[in-house]
């Protein structure tokens, strides 16, 4: 089975976190944490702050490794290394390749429709220092 290695931000405003819906493909309509596939020769930190520009014209400061999630889905293997990250001071995010986005508190983060692989980061979002944080 093909291995797609992606890098997923788990943006934080407080104590809230930032969840996209996606806008095209397979699996359109479902909630997800901003992100993409990883190119030749790129760090995953590097990965994720050029994925963030080109999803949401965002410039993003990577704030600290949350964890990798390894997921079948029918006819490929994830590898998702996820990222803390904060909105670089200014920026501004706009949507250009999700249909919605929504900032979730950690009271909330089970009321969108996660993507198979996310409900991973979900649960590792809930079993960090994240709720001491806030």
């Amino acid at each position: 089975m093909k291995t797609i290695k992606v890098v997923a931000a788990i943006i934080k405003d407080g104590d809230r976190i930032f969840a996209t819906q996606r806008g095209y493909g397979d699996f359109k309509d479902g909630w997800e944490f901003p992100g993409g596939k990883v190119e030749e020769g790129e760090s995953p930190e590097d990965a994720i702050v050029r994925e963030i520009r080109e999803e949401l014209a965002a410039d993003i400061e990577v704030k600290g490794y949350l964890t990798t999630v390894e997921y079948d889905y029918p006819n490929f293997h994830l590898s998702m290394d996820c990222f803390w990250a904060v909105l670089a001071e200014g920026a501004e995010m706009k949507l250009l390749e999700h249909e919605a986005a929504k900032w979730l508190s950690i009271n909330d983060i089970d009321t969108v429709d996660w993507l198979p692989a996310d409900v991973q980061v979900v649960v590792a979002i809930k079993n960090s220092c994240f709720l001491q944080q806030s």
